[in-house]
């Protein structure tokens, strides 16, 4: 029941989102032809009491412009677009209700699976919340044994597919934030008798601002050049490999992106991933990195030609 109320909130903010000003008719009508609405009218104040939740849960303001002909709008809309995990919630709940309003189509709606390590998410975020620390049994594609570790969760990130924790093992000789896969975790318990508080400076969405993943780089924060093919500049304009992104060079052939990052492994993959559409120009030392491994994939293919 309760899931379902979120996929209703989710679908009330979406449906005022989308159409630039709607009245409550007009909402009511769009309503009844929802798979959600399981064939019930939506009772004014029934949606008055959904805005109220809405706006809770999602951080949205729902206003109703009296002189434009009473349309409902959400004021804060920019906000919205800048992301965040309540954003990212509303998404996803969006997207929940675009399926479940198309089973039909469920033999041909393809999707991406996270793997199993998000059985533990749950554990992790309730310490969190509680400020426990936690007992990790953890496997590293690095090492061949398992180590256990006793961790202070900061935060937790999803990328590519994987979720991550960022956190800290005081137990170490230099305590510092590393980032541990949950999908090497083999097991996570709370230790409850065990608290911990995340200091008062620290910024989870600060701290990984200045990189494209989720590897912790020493490499400074640096001005990146790309020379972009005019088709591929087309994907990197639609999603931006980093939000410091900008395009100051365009022409028939190519594009140049700058961006302002910690260009680390995670984002030397990305570039390798894109090639030989996208070309290192600065700085100097990346473009040299990316030849030398470009040369390295070039004599494995090279000495195993058939």
């Amino acid at each position: 029941m309760a899931k379902n109320l979120l996929n209703k909130y989710a679908w009330l903010v979406e449906t005022i989102y989308n159409s630039n000003g709607i009245t409550l008719n007009e909402l009511q009508e769009k309503w009844c032809e929802n798979d959600l609405s399981m064939g019930e009218d939506l009772p004014r104040r029934t949606f008055h009491n959904w805005c109220t939740a809405a706006q809770e849960m999602f951080d949205v303001n729902i206003e109703c412009d009296v002189r434009g002909g009473y349309r409902y709008y959400i004021s804060n809309e920019e906000e919205i677009k800048k992301g965040g995990l309540r954003s990212w919630l509303l998404q996803t709940l969006s997207v929940s209700n675009m399926l479940m309003n198309n089973q039909t189509l469920k033999d041909r709606i393809l999707l991406e699976t996270i793997p199993s390590g998000q059985k533990f998410l749950t554990t992790i975020l309730d310490a969190m919340r509680n400020n426990n620390m936690i007992k990790v049994s953890y496997h590293s594609f690095w090492k061949d044994e398992e180590k256990i570790y006793s961790l202070q969760p900061y935060c937790v990130k999803l990328f590519k597919q994987r979720w991550y924790l960022l956190a800290v093992n005081p137990y170490f000789e230099k305590p510092a934030p590393f980032v541990y896969a949950l999908d090497r975790m083999n097991a996570v318990s709370p230790l409850t008798d065990e608290k911990f508080f995340v200091p008062t400076d620290f910024n989870a969405t600060e701290f990984f601002d200045s990189f494209y993943g989720i590897i912790i780089s020493p490499n400074k924060v640096e001005k990146v050049r790309l020379k972009v093919s005019s088709g591929q500049a087309n994907y990197l304009r639609s999603l931006p490999l980093h939000k410091t992104q900008k395009e100051v060079e365009r022409n028939d052939e190519y594009s140049i992106f700058e961006l302002r990052i910690r260009p680390e492994f995670d984002f030397q993959q990305e570039i390798l991933s894109q090639i030989p559409d996208v070309e290192v120009l600065e700085p100097t030392w990346l473009r040299d990195e990316i030849v030398e491994k470009v040369d390295e994939m070039w004599n494995t293919y090279k000495n195993n030609k058939k």
